[in-house]
């Protein structure tokens, strides 16, 4: 296992320290300015661009955060590094442009978005951008055959999987009652071998992250604390909290 003293060290700000009234955008380089100077470390997002460059942002569609419209992986780097997030001034930063900002200050956890078809090519990208890179970093994902490629491609960059303990909202019908059931019960354990589990708060009394903790060892931190009862949720069951809307110090 590889697991790094400083990954629990302080709380993560989910998408940077973002706050839409003040003009902070999630995942954009204002936000991750604002968490560095509360000493937090930073949760960001990555997708890929049409040309095969790493992004950071969160959706797979531009609707929601910029005037742009359609896939983020249907426009070019270049493209996708001139379009503003709504109510900002921001761009859309690349994982390299990322890192250059942080600059080793505080430790960064980048979850590389999937569409869970085998594309490792986002994946590969990550890799490289950060083998350039001398600061914290680890990845996760949701989806285990990323996080096994990590294993395979990566073993010593530190790799961790993101779950929860229910599938049942909208967005995951692309994968088969057997595939979230896996992800669930974390039966891909042997393939994936995470350094951490990245577990949603309000699921942590689920068997498979409190056994993976308590008895296996595994680094827990819990996604996304936004209240007091997260906070006592997650303090009660989890190593480390990644937080929004409120301010959690070390």
């Amino acid at each position: 296992m590889n697991r790094p003293h400083w990954l629990m060290a302080r709380p993560v700000a989910h998408r940077g320290l973002h706050e839409k009234a003040q003009g902070l955008i999630e995942n954009s380089l204002s936000a991750a300015k604002a968490a560095i100077a509360k000493d937090c470390a930073i949760e960001c997002d990555i997708q890929l661009s049409a040309d095969g460059e790493a992004m950071v942002f969160h959706d797979f569609t531009l609707d929601r955060l910029t005037h742009g419209t359609g896939r983020v992986d249907g426009v070019s780097a270049h493209d996708l590094g001139k379009l503003e997030l709504t109510g900002s001034h921001d761009l859309i930063p690349t994982l390299a442009d990322f890192l250059t900002l942080i600059a080793a200050r505080v430790p960064l956890i980048c979850e590389i978005k999937s569409r869970f078809d085998g594309d490792l090519r986002l994946t590969q990208r990550a890799i490289d951008v950060v083998r350039g890179y001398d600061g914290p970093v680890v990845f996760k994902s949701f989806d285990p055959a990323l996080v096994a490629a990590l294993r395979r491609l990566a073993p010593d960059i530190p790799r961790g999987i993101v779950s929860q303990s229910n599938y049942q909202e909208p967005g995951w019908e692309m994968l088969s009652p057997a595939q979230l059931f896996a992800m669930e019960n974390l039966n891909h354990w042997d393939e994936t071998q995470p350094d951490f589990l990245s577990w949603k708060v309000r699921d942590l009394r689920h068997a498979a992250p409190f056994v993976a903790r308590r008895l296996g060892g595994v680094p827990l931190m819990t996604w996304t604390v936004r209240s007091d009862a997260d906070i006592a949720e997650g303090q009660r069951f989890a190593d480390q909290l990644v937080f929004e809307n409120c301010l959690i110090r070390p």
